[in-house]
């Protein structure tokens, strides 16, 4: 990953429902030898769960997928060393309007509480496939993700089915801080395609012209 010009790697830790899942001890070895900063991440975990699991993994920063409240953000930034970063979800595209007054007033509590970046990704909570909060490989509302990422104030990810073919339109009507990469770049869930990640890097330099 880091040969592929990324600046940090995303390991998910104990959430059940996704196939790119580890355990503290599975993700122990990765965490530690590696050369990016690493970003460990939780679905509605407890402050203490996620407290035991960032002393053995010692991340760079924590990220909450789920419905996690300003009150437990609050209260792991007095017990954990690290960052907290905090999913927003975004209905896919043309599949409902995001309410983005609503939208901001959630994540300015969230700063408020200690947050130290945002990501906008999708949920999808069609009844055929039960409600998927990340990690559904859907692009979410840019037009919505454009106007949050101009308003919200700490560094805002864009995530949510972004591949090699789309991520140039991603930058460019977003405008975000960063891209999270998932399903996109992948040849099966959790194996990186490293064609796929190379179409992709070249795609980002073509947005992001170097010194940008």
């Amino acid at each position: 990953m880091a040969e592929a010009g990324a600046d940090y790697i995303g390991v998910i830790v104990g959430i059940d429902v996704s196939p790119r899942q580890l355990t503290i001890e599975q993700a122990r070895p990765i965490c530690e030898q590696s050369s990016l900063p690493v970003v460990n991440l939780f679905f509605n975990r407890d402050v203490e769960q996620i407290r035991e699991a960032v002393a053995v993994l010692k991340p760079h920063a924590v990220q909450l997928l789920g419905q996690e409240t300003p009150a437990l953000v609050k209260a792991l930034t007095q017990t954990i060393p690290c960052q907290i970063w905090k999913s927003v979800h975004l209905p896919p595209v043309n599949e409902g309007e995001a309410d983005i007054s609503t939208l901001l007033d959630m994540v300015n509590s969230l700063v408020d509480a200690g947050i130290h970046a945002a990501l906008l990704d999708t949920v999808v909570s069609a009844a055929e496939e039960g409600a998927r909060w990340g990690g559904t490989g859907r692009v979410n509302n840019w037009t919505a993700a454009s106007r949050l990422v101009e308003a919200i104030p700490v560094p805002t990810f864009l995530a949510g089915g972004i591949n090699p073919d789309n991520v140039r339109e991603a930058i460019e009507t977003t405008h975000p801080f960063g891209i999270d990469l998932a399903s996109g770049v992948e040849s099966e869930p959790g194996r990186k395609d490293p064609e796929k990640l190379r179409r992709l890097m070249l795609a980002v330099r073509e947005a992001v012209p170097e010194g940008s």
